[in-house]
C-alpha cells in the first residue's frame, strides 16, 4: 500500500466555500447565500414577534453575479451560510471569443473568465483597444467568478 502515487489537481486547502453565521450576526453590505446564490446585503430589518415567537429578519440582498434583486425571511437565531468572496486583480492580456486572458501577480495566467456585459464590457473592450494597460477586478464565490470593474494599470517606471 505504501507505493500508491496521490495526484492532488486542486489548488484550494479543500476550504468550503460558505461558512455558517448567525443570521441577527449579518450586517449590511455583508454576504449570504439566499437561494442557494452568493447575494450582497443591501437591506436589512428585524421584526418583533408575539409572546413566543422568534424575532424575523427580513433580508434584501443583490445576486453578486446577475444582480438579481432577491429577498429572504428567517429567524434572528437560525444560522444562514455567508459565501466566502475573494477579490484578485489581474492585468489583461487579452479579450477573445467573450473571454479574458488574464494573468496574476506570480505570472500565472487564467483564461476561463467570461468577458462581461453590457457598459461595464463595451468600456473594457475599448479601452483594451486603446492599446491601454489594463488591471480587472475578479470576484470569486461559491465556485464562479466574474469581471466586476477594472483600472488602467499605474505605470511603474
Amino acid at each position: 500500500m505504501a507505493d500508491e502515487q496521490h495526484v492532488f489537481e486542486t489548488a484550494d486547502a479543500g476550504s468550503s466555500t460558505t461558512y455558517p453565521m448567525q443570521c441577527s450576526a449579518l450586517r449590511k453590505n455583508g454576504f449570504v447565500v439566499i437561494k442557494g446564490r452568493p447575494c450582497k446585503i443591501i437591506d436589512m430589518s428585524t421584526s418583533k414577534t408575539g409572546k413566543h415567537g422568534h424575532a424575523k429578519v427580513h433580508l434584501v440582498a443583490t445576486d453578486i453575479f446577475t444582480g438579481k434583486k432577491v429577498e429572504d425571511l428567517s429567524p434572528s437565531t437560525h444560522n444562514m451560510e455567508v459565501p466566502v468572496v475573494k477579490r484578485n486583480e489581474f492585468q489583461l492580456l487579452d479579450i477573445d471569443d467573450g473571454f479574458l486572458s488574464l494573468m496574476d501577480m506570480d505570472g500565472e495566467t487564467k483564461d476561463d473568465v467570461k468577458a462581461p456585459e453590457g457598459e461595464l464590457g463595451d468600456n473594457l473592450q475599448t479601452a483594451f483597444d486603446e492599446g491601454k494597460d489594463l488591471m480587472v477586478t475578479i470576484i470569486s464565490a461559491m465556485n464562479e467568478e466574474a469581471a466586476i470593474s477594472f483600472k488602467e494599470a499605474s505605470k511603474s517606471d
